[in-house]
């Protein structure tokens, strides 16, 4: 396949989870709660999560929200990969897709949707957009008893 046509396939997925995405709402019940924002280019997104009985494990991810179509193909490319996924797993996902963004690395096989977005990494300014959520996640994981983190969580400093 050559790289014109790996480029197009990459943007096929990307509009088409934009214009359909399959993870947009809120979760039933409501287990963790993160708004996240990107002040660069004005994506809001507004997480939600459904964790396990014991809270280890993430039963579904469901997000509302406005921006571009990296950053809404993002958001549901990662919420389809975390479902059923470890907490713990889903913090280094967090970790590995910041690292793709700067070239450094790419999701194993069982992942290789992720890997479409590794195309944003040649557009530095759009990186944001494409990490807005997952920096969303991290906080609404890491927040204590799904509290609600003040204010939005900002990708800015990236």
């Amino acid at each position: 396949m050559t790289i014109a046509n790996l480029r197009d396939l990459y943007q096929q997925v990307i509009l088409e989870h934009y214009k359909k995405p399959r993870h947009r709402g809120t979760t039933n019940p409501v287990h963790r709660h993160q708004r996240g924002h990107n002040p660069s280019c004005g994506d809001t997104i507004e997480l939600t999560l459904q964790l396990s009985e014991g809270g280890d494990r993430i039963q579904e991810v469901k997000f509302e929200g406005e921006g571009c179509a990296i950053a809404m193909a993002s958001a549901d490319l990662m919420a389809e990969a975390l479902r059923g996924r470890e907490v713990q797993e889903a913090l280094a996902m967090v970790q590995q897709f910041q690292n793709m963004m700067k070239g450094q690395a790419e999701f194993p096989k069982e992942f290789r949707k992720l890997n479409v977005m590794q195309g944003v990494s040649q557009f530095p300014v759009r990186i944001k957009c494409a990490t807005l959520s997952w920096h969303t996640l991290k906080a609404a994981l890491e927040t204590a008893n799904g509290n609600l983190m003040p204010g939005f969580i900002s990708n800015e400093t990236e």
